[in-house]
């Protein structure tokens, strides 16, 4: 008898291919969408750039938002285009977009604004593979696995897809200490091999549901929400004499008129007749209420892996004698229990949804989650470290009793032909949450700073010797761009008393001005302020979205005979007839 490999489209146990497969797709894309974000001081050092200087500062914006925003905007379309070409046809394509924009970028040959350029163009096409990956994923898994065994495999497709949010912290810590480079150079050899191992081993399985493409759609979708999440990310900058941008016309502008967009979108789905995403699939009560969840925890999330990073980056560590080179490194390494809570939690809930539904472990995550974030408050700004690892632990754990049932119970409610369309938009809802988190959270923490750092700055720097009219003038710096700085792990008293000659005079004590601990101590009072603004929010947000997963209902799975034809292991009793 012939043997059947791993590479053979033919293995008999296809399923578990699929899931290793698809499994690497979704790791590989939701790392790149973080491991960035704390390679930031590496990859600008690494490419001769100061990021906060006023005219480089959009390079920041888009090097951190440009992926995720492409992403969010694409993953519907390509999830439509799944079900109309085939899930398989376009998601072994966006590997090989990823794996092409990841040797490009490995390759800038340009210093300074040049190369920044050329990073955020090729995370935007890295984006668009990412998009081709997110939307296809689950659906593939939910085409091959039966309806009793899809919790565990969509759950360790859910569990890759937000774990490698949080292992991107990590790796990107690691490489930024090696060289910037290697930070995009990660990707290749994964990348080579898992576009060979999907095109060897995966083949159509599913229904097809053919059509048009819908371009009025497309159109109207994807520019309402470029438009809408750039006009919010944009409001973080400072417009005139605001320390934000919420008055600057563009950005009203783009945020009224991408609503007004998207507005638009819903009336033309609900008319044409081959629509690029079915809105009646939201009277369905399971899907409804799990896309809603999962998009207000995929802001919480975004939010908390920023304050964090800046919590540590720009405070903690220096206050601990971390030179501020090496905090990128040691930041991934601090929130590690955050990663190893949710890598615990995440499969073994969603093993059990399968027997018990996805309503009581969904609820009490998000639960635990908002929980976890009150917590935050009540600790100090310079915690002790057993404090941070056992509240970040907890959080993991309530994200990962979250995340897998939620998608779990997203897939198993819609038609088999709309599982790519489905895919993608609860992939809309991971990734616009983290594109707005963004935006939203940095605002919040902005207007908490903003009652109390200039004056803590002012008093701060004329405690040492700082002249009182350059200390009022530092004072009234915007504060995004001190936020900017403890974000990226940097000391911006350098750069902001530099020009001023007045480090150099011998009554300005600029030995301790420009050391480690000034800026944290500085800052501290100020920054937790705003993280009683934003930790506030960010509770209220995740009990919303658990009082949403409660009232999703019992366990529910779309009634499919199709899919009871070609994998008979469904479980008859555990199958329902569709609310739709």
């Amino acid at each position: 008898m012939a043997r059947t490999g791993m590479f053979n489209k033919d293995h008999p146990h296809y399923k578990w291919v699929a899931l290793s497969n698809t499994t690497l797709g979704m790791l590989m894309a939701t790392i790149n969408a973080s491991i960035v974000i704390i390679s930031l001081p590496a990859i600008f050092t690494g490419i001769k750039l100061n990021p906060l200087e006023p005219g480089n500062v959009s390079y920041l914006l888009w090097m951190l938002m440009g992926y995720m925003l492409v992403t969010a905007v694409l993953v519907v379309m390509f999830g439509r285009m799944g079900d109309q070409y085939g899930r398989v046809k376009i998601y072994n394509l966006g590997f090989v977009i990823f794996t092409v924009a990841a040797i490009a970028l490995c390759l800038d040959p340009f210093t300074a604004g040049p190369a920044a350029m050329w990073l955020i163009i090729f995370r935007f096409v890295q984006g668009i593979g990412g998009a081709m990956l997110f939307a296809n994923s689950t659906a593939i898994l939910t085409d091959a696995f039966p309806a009793n065994k899809r919790g565990f495999a969509l759950g360790l497709n859910q569990v890759a897809a937000i774990a490698g949010s949080f292992i991107g912290l990590i790796v990107g810590g690691v490489l930024a200490e090696l060289d910037w480079r290697a930070v995009f150079f990660v990707s290749v050899p994964f990348g080579i091999l898992g576009t060979i191992w999907s095109y060897k081993s995966l083949h159509e399985v599913g229904q097809k549901n053919p059509g048009r493409i819908d371009w009025l759609g497309n159109a109207t979708f994807g520019v309402g929400l470029i438009a809408l999440l750039t006009g919010i990310t944009y409001g973080i900058q400072p417009y005139g004499d605001s320390s934000q941008g919420w008055g600057n016309p563009w950005v009203l502008g783009a945020i009224i008129g991408g609503l007004l967009l998207l507005v638009a979108f819903v009336f033309i789905e609900l008319r044409v007749k081959s629509p690029m995403f079915d809105m009646h699939l939201f009277r369905i009560r399971s899907f409804s209420s799990g896309i809603f969840a999962g998009f207000l925890a995929s802001i919480g999330r975004g939010g908390l892996q920023f304050m964090l990073i800046i919590w540590l980056q720009g405070i903690w560590l220096p206050l601990h004698g971390y030179s501020y080179e090496s905090t990128p490194l040691w930041a991934g390494i601090y929130m590690l229990p955050i990663t190893i809570g949710f890598l615990i939690a995440g499969p073994i809930s969603g093993a059990l949804s399968d027997r018990y539904g996805s309503r009581a472990f969904a609820t009490i995550g998000l639960t635990l989650v908002g929980l976890t974030f009150i917590g935050l408050l009540l600790i100090p700004v310079n915690f002790e470290y057993w404090q941070f690892a056992v509240l970040t632990g907890l959080n993991g754990i309530g994200s990962g009793l979250f995340s897998s049932p939620n998608r779990t119970s997203i897939m198993n409610s819609v038609p088999a032909n709309e599982r790519g369309a489905a895919s993608g938009m609860a992939g809309v809802a991971l990734n616009a949450g983290s594109s707005l988190s963004i935006g939203i959270f940095f605002s919040l923490m902005i207007a908490g700073l903003a009652t109390t750092l200039p004056a803590a700055l002012t008093n701060g720097l004329t405690s040492h010797g700082v002249p009182t009219d350059i200390a009022a003038q530092i004072g009234q710096t915007p504060p995004v761009g001190s936020l900017f700085a403890a974000f990226l792990g940097y000391n911006p008293i350098q750069s902001l008393l530099g020009p001023t000659g007045v480090l150099t005079s011998p009554h300005v004590d600029g030995a301790t001005l420009v050391g480690k601990e000034f800026f944290p101590q500085l800052i501290s009072g100020p920054f937790h302020d705003g993280l009683v603004v934003v930790f506030i929010a960010a509770a209220v947000m995740s009990i919303i979205g658990a009082i949403a997963s409660f009232l999703g209902g019992a366990k529910y799975v779309h009634e499919d005979k199709i899919v009871e034809r070609t994998v008979p292991e469904v479980d008859s009793e555990e199958v329902g007839a569709s609310r739709a």
